[in-house]
């Protein structure tokens, strides 16, 4: 199991008014109206698109996109980008610092995340996450290979995978160490020309909340902190800085790759000096 961050400084959660709670019911229907058309969308070109393409996506990827999109905007979080997602076959790695992180980096472009297996029983949550073609991992060291060989499948069928090498979110305020592991698969035979690219991933509170705002971490409840979210009156920002790839055959090991993707990440994060 991957560790977790956890901090006893905790935000402070604002009193909520009735104006507050009236545009968290207006915009929490929007949200949920929005993931409802996604999932029937999926489902149906689903039915078309596996048979013809296997474990290719080349249709409901953007069907992702377009409900991430449109959810950031209802929640008033507007995106801030520097570069753009990388086009050639491989992996994108980004510091984590909250749930909304899948929103936000989905929104750039068609991706398939891959994430902790305690994910995929999460009600309701594991079920979107199968369905988008979310690829579940387990990090114990017994599993190795096996994860190991999965990833490598999905690279080959030429999916772009997105991980967090950190292995937990934190505050926002920090770039944890990246852990190598997830790594290894790059390097596998037959993936010539693969390549990472590392993602920059800072949020910018709404005027007078605590920096921390979009931030989820440790053993925090889900759901008061997406209240909080949709009762905001105005939104904040997110800074999203996709780097230069680097070419997987230009470093001798992965812990060298997972080395420079990580400075990459620091580069651009206003506190990413900050390592624990």
């Amino acid at each position: 199991m991957s560790p977790t961050w956890r901090s006893d400084e905790v935000p402070d959660s604002p009193q909520i008014d009735l104006g507050g709670r009236c545009r968290a019911v207006v915009r929490a229907l929007c949200l949920v109206t929005v993931l409802v058309l996604g999932v029937v969308l999926t489902s149906i070109l689903r039915l078309a698109e596996r048979p013809l393409y296997g474990l290719r996506r080349p249709w409901t990827g953007w069907v992702t996109v377009w409900v991430c999109r449109t959810a950031l905007l209802i929640l008033g979080l507007q995106r801030k980008l520097t570069g753009a997602p990388m086009s050639m076959k491989g992996a994108l790695v980004a510091n984590h610092s909250s749930w909304i992180d899948i929103f936000v980096l989905n929104a750039g472009a068609p991706l398939f995340f891959v994430s902790k297996s305690e994910v995929a029983a999460w009600p309701g949550i594991g079920w979107l996450a199968r369905l988008t073609g979310t690829v579940f991992v387990r990090r114990a060291r017994q599993d190795a290979d096996a994860q190991r060989a999965l990833l490598e499948s999905r690279l080959r069928a030429g999916h772009r995978l997105l991980f967090f090498p950190e292995g937990t979110s934190t505050d926002g305020k920090r770039v944890l160490g990246f852990k190598t592991t997830l790594f290894a698969s790059l390097f596998a035979d037959g993936l010539d020309g693969a390549h990472v690219q590392p993602v920059s991933v800072a949020y910018e509170p709404p005027n007078g909340y605590d920096p921390r705002f979009y931030a989820w971490w440790g053993d925090m409840a889900f759901g008061p902190h997406l209240m909080q979210m949709l009762a905001a009156k105005r939104g904040g920002r997110v800074h999203v800085t996709w780097h230069a790839p680097l070419a997987v055959a230009d470093f001798a090991d992965r812990k060298k790759l997972a080395a420079m993707a990580e400075a990459q990440v620091r580069s651009a994060h206003p506190q990413g000096a900050i390592a624990v």
